[in-house]
C-alpha cells in the first residue's frame, strides 16, 4: 500500500482510492502508476514501459497508447503535464513520479506483543509541516476554518450593500471635510470591492468544499488581489466607531488587517507542496 497526498495506491490489489473513495482507475494505466509508483524519484523510460505492459508480438499504436494512459492518470489525480504535482514529463526520455510516497508495511507478529507490554508506549512524535516546521493539524480543521472565514466576508459584504442607506450616513458624518463627495467615493468602493469579493469568496468556497486539490496552487496566485481586498475591508469597523468606540474599531481593524495571512497559512497546511 503506498500513500502520496490524499491518494492510496493498493499495487496488489490494483485499486487507487482518494481520502478513502476508489477512484475508476484499471488496466493499462494503473499499471503505469504502478510502475512509476515503485520507482518514485526514478525515470521511467517509454522503452521500458513498452516492455513492461506490451508483449513484443502485440502489435499496438504504443506512442499513442502510452500518451493515453498517461493522460487518464493525470485526469485521476487531478495533475496536468504543464504543472507536474505527481507525473512529470522528461522530453525523449521518459515519466517520473515527483510527489514523496510512504509505504505502508503489514503489521508485525504477535510474539512481540509480551515484550511491548512490559516497557512503557512512548507517544510517537507529532508530523511537522516541512516548511512551516508545526504540527500538521486534521484537514477538516484547517478546510473548515477557511470555509468561515469566507462566510464572514460574504456576511460582510452582504450586510454592507443591504445597508447601503446607513453606511452613505455613517460615511458622511465621518467624513465631514470632503462632504457628500466622500461619502459617495466610499459607497462607490464598497460597491466595486463587495462585487469582485462575492464571486471570489463564492469560488474559494467551492473550491474548499470540493476539496479541489490545486487550490493551494490557485490561492498564492490569486493572494496579492486577496490581500488588496481584505486590506481595504479592514478598515471597514472605523465606521462604526461611534457604536463600538475607536478602541474596539482599533482591534476589529487589526484582527481583520491578520485575516489574509492566515488563509494562506491554513491553505498552506491542507495542500502542501509535493515537490517541496
Amino acid at each position: 500500500m503506498l500513500r502520496f497526498g490524499v491518494f492510496e495506491a493498493d499495487l496488489r490489489a490494483g485499486e487507487l482510492r482518494k481520502s478513502g473513495i476508489k477512484l475508476r482507475l484499471t488496466g493499462q494505466p494503473f499499471q503505469v502508476l504502478a510502475m512509476l509508483l515503485e520507482r518514485a524519484g526514478e525515470v521511467v523510460t517509454r522503452e521500458e514501459l513498452q516492455q513492461k505492459l506490451w508483449a513484443a508480438d502485440t502489435f499496438v499504436d504504443f506512442d499513442h497508447s502510452l500518451n493515453t494512459a498517461i493522460n487518464r492518470v493525470r485526469e485521476v489525480l487531478g495533475d496536468s503535464a504543464s504543472s507536474p504535482r505527481y507525473v512529470e514529463t522528461l522530453a525523449r526520455r521518459g515519466y517520473r513520479f515527483i510527489a514523496p510516497i510512504q509505504s505502508e508495511s503489514p503489521p508485525a507478529p504477535d510474539v512481540t506483543v509480551s515484550v511491548l507490554s512490559a516497557s512503557p508506549v512512548q507517544p510517537a512524535a507529532p508530523q511537522l509541516h516541512p516548511e512551516l516546521e508545526v504540527p500538521i493539524p486534521h484537514r477538516g480543521i484547517t478546510r473548515g476554518l477557511f470555509a468561515l472565514i469566507q462566510v464572514m466576508y460574504l456576511i460582510f459584504y452582504g450586510t454592507a450593500l443591504i445597508r447601503l442607506h446607513a453606511v452613505e450616513g455613517i460615511a458622511e458624518s465621518f467624513l465631514p471635510p470632503w462632504g457628500p463627495w466622500g461619502a459617495s467615493a466610499l459607497l462607490g468602493t464598497v460597491m466595486i470591492t463587495a462585487g469582485a469579493g462575492i464571486p471570489l469568496r463564492f469560488y474559494l468556497l467551492s473550491s474548499i468544499a470540493f476539496d479541489y486539490q490545486r487550490l493551494g496552487e490557485k490561492f498564492r496566485r490569486m493572494f496579492p488581489l486577496v490581500l488588496a481586498l481584505d486590506q481595504l475591508w479592514a478598515v471597514a469597523p472605523f465606521l462604526l466607531t461611534a457604536q463600538i468606540g475607536l478602541g474596539a474599531a482599533f482591534a476589529a481593524c487589526a484582527a481583520l488587517l491578520y485575516v489574509p495571512f492566515s488563509e494562506r497559512t491554513l491553505l498552506r497546511m491542507a495542500y502542501q507542496d509535493p515537490q517541496k
